[in-house]
């Protein structure tokens, strides 16, 4: 892949907005990779980390275990925090806003928790991202309707991102575009996530990598192909 490390440009937006927060929260903190990393930038911060699953919030508490004993982990739908009103200095929506049918109303809902005056950084990628790969799916007949279907990231991208965040009563400060090109190294790299990717509709027969990446070379060149997104950071601040 190329481009620039998706973490390392949080953590300097995030340093540029507020070098000393007290309170951070990571909204879909996922595996928490971001989570960690602010942990060890902010060690005197408290941070919430927030996700609506359970099994990636045992993963952060793991990851977090020896380093940052100052979290929390919080298993809650990102419309609805259970979290007071204007009691953080600083929050992250970290490519977590695409999965929301109504993200104007998920962002209102984080920034509330957030003091005014305090920032967040929502990011996000291109409405177009990975299309390539929706393509080669697409000509290779195992899902002719891959590259007709709307994109995973439909109601929050880079188009929409800064209307959504002024909907939501943000002021957006800055934003960065990144180009991120990423090329796999063959078809059974492009199968592995091809499973994992919930806009594909595979016969049923290919459920594992192997096997989707067997019949890929049976109907598309053994070579790894290579795709492209913009990824966009929008930093804004609660008036």
């Amino acid at each position: 892949m190329s481009g620039a490390n998706a973490t390392d440009t949080i953590a300097a937006l995030a340093a540029d907005a507020d070098p000393a927060p007290q309170m951070i929260i990571d909204v879909g903190c996922g595996r928490g990779t971001a989570t960690v990393r602010l942990a060890r930038q902010y060690p005197s911060a408290i941070i919430l980390a927030v996700d609506q699953s359970p099994g990636l919030l045992t993963v952060v508490r793991d990851r977090l275990s020896a380093q940052h004993r100052s979290t929390a982990l919080i298993a809650a739908d990102f419309h609805h925090l259970p979290l007071p009103t204007a009691s953080a200095d600083l929050a992250l929506a970290g490519f977590c806003l695409y999965h929301s049918p109504r993200p104007r109303h998920a962002l209102a809902e984080i920034a509330r928790c957030v003091r005014p005056g305090g920032w967040i950084i929502a990011t996000t990628k291109s409405a177009d991202s990975y299309h390539d790969i929706d393509a080669l799916i697409a000509t290779s007949g195992l899902d002719p309707g891959a590259d007709q279907r709307p994109s995973l990231y439909q109601t929050f991208h880079t188009g929409n991102a800064e209307a959504v965040a002024a909907a939501a009563g943000l002021t957006v400060q800055r934003r960065v575009d990144q180009q991120h090109i990423f090329e796999f190294a063959d078809l059974d790299h492009l199968a592995a996530y091809a499973i994992t990717c919930p806009k594909y509709r595979l016969p049923a027969n290919l459920t594992d990598a192997t096997s989707l990446a067997a019949e890929l070379r049976r109907r598309a060149p053994d070579a790894g192909p290579t795709t492209a997104s913009t990824v966009t950071y929008l930093i804004a601040q609660r008036p």
